[in-house]
């Protein structure tokens, strides 16, 4: 929605909203559902200071139907105000959704968002090269399977970058996770058509996942053993052979613990290569109980910071993922939130879920879902008893709020 339309509502608002002859208070004591009265009804909005957690703030309206406000975004720097790539990701929240208000001061510091319905439908979205494509994907992720039309997007932008988590990991990781509280069908893939490196970007994602009215609660307490590593390692507008070196060194560390390794090499070229050289790599490890662990990195972007060789790459992307082994738990760190998440919206019965340390952005989504769906989560450590069963566990528990998807389309 444009400012011009957000503007136009609001003054066609103003000027329907008090017919003559009624008063401020009547509308107040209207009815719910009378359009008049919509303001009285609507729920206690939530306020929020700073540019932290834009996207938890705005998915977790969006699934909760609450409005919220946040102030003072930035509002001491130089440069006040949301930046690109957060306007990209308030545009993206604007087309998956129907009827949302969004209000954005001039200097860009304070927004206030009321939600609309999740539409979904086939839709393309062009994404800020300042992040990946994984900082959009993973908000996709929570927001999908509650859409009133199952969702098919092309994002177009980075793939990999060494910020957010890249296209391959989520593919591996969080895909297998969605399937597990019952999201699955022919109609949900994750896709790579182009890869595109930072800073210009230039990759596109296709993302499709089917709409679902009700999940399923899960309990997922042991992670089992590792029984497999699998990995990608990447080369764009650089020489194939980058990606054959990253993948003996990695193997080098990797092959003293498992025999059952395999890291593709993939390398594009022509116009599915983007518009930035660069390389990478991602490891995933599968245990036997279907846990996924995920460790990448990525070069260094053209032109900025030393470069990187690709044996160094390959061996620090191994200690990662060993190190991401050694946290343990049957989530690994990137998708704590994700699963939480899950848990939280499922039938009103127990959910369960064993996971490592929690990370700053977990805990912090961990307070939001109590100011948005007034839930608590029960959170035991686990000290590892063994010697081989790594860091401290955290169990968490809690009873899903019953959410349901009153838009999906019952055929």
């Amino acid at each position: 929605m444009s400012q011009r339309s957000v503007f136009l509502f609001q003054t066609t608002w103003a000027r329907w909203a008090l017919p003559r002859g009624i008063s401020g208070a009547a509308i107040a004591a209207a009815p719910r559902g009378w359009p008049g009265g919509s303001m009285a009804s609507q729920p206690h909005s939530l306020s929020y200071v700073g540019c932290n957690f834009l996207r938890q703030r705005l998915v977790l309206s969006t699934l909760s139907g609450r409005p919220v406000k946040i102030r003072k975004i930035r509002a001491k720097e130089e440069n006040p105000g949301l930046r690109d790539f957060e306007a990209s990701f308030i545009r993206l929240i604007d087309k998956v959704t129907n009827g949302s208000r969004i209000e954005i001061n001039q200097t860009g510091t304070t927004l206030y968002y009321q939600p609309g319905l999740l539409s979904g439908g086939v839709l393309e979205h062009d994404c800020s090269p300042h992040r990946s494509i994984g900082y959009y994907l993973e908000s996709l992720l929570c927001l999908a399977p509650f859409m009133k039309h199952p969702l098919r997007i092309i994002l177009r932008g980075v793939t990999n970058d060494q910020v957010d988590p890249s296209v391959d990991v989520l593919k591996a990781t969080a895909l297998p996770l969605l399937k597990k509280f019952g999201i699955d069908g022919e109609g949900f893939e994750l896709k790579i058509t182009r890869r595109g490196m930072p800073p210009k970007g230039g990759g596109e994602v296709i993302f499709a996942c089917p709409v679902r009215k009700v999940l399923r609660p899960i309990q997922f307490t042991d992670p089992g053993k590792i029984k497999r590593i699998r990995g990608t390692a990447y080369s764009v507008r650089v020489s194939p052979q980058i990606a054959n070196r990253i993948v003996d060194s990695a193997r080098s560390i990797l092959n003293k613990f498992i025999p059952d390794i395999y890291i593709y090499t993939d390398h594009m070229k022509g116009t599915s290569s983007g518009k930035s050289p660069g390389f990478g790599l991602s490891l995933v490890a599968e245990t036997t109980n279907g846990t996924f662990l995920s460790a990448e990195l990525a070069s260094n972007p053209q032109g900025q910071g030393t470069a990187v060789l690709p044996e160094e790459l390959g061996l620090n992307c191994a200690k990662m993922l060993l190190e991401e082994i050694y946290r343990g738990g049957c989530v690994d760190s990137t998708n704590q939130s994700l699963v939480l998440l899950l848990m939280t919206l499922g039938q009103p019965d127990v959910s369960k879920v064993l996971l490592g340390p929690l990370s700053p952005y977990t805990i912090e989504f961990l307070r939001h879902l109590r100011s948005f769906f007034q839930i608590m989560f029960k959170i035991e450590t686990k000290p590892s008893h063994e010697e081989l069963q790594g860091g401290e566990k955290v169990l968490m528990t809690c009873v899903g709020i019953g959410f349901s998807n009153l838009s999906k389309t019952i055929k």
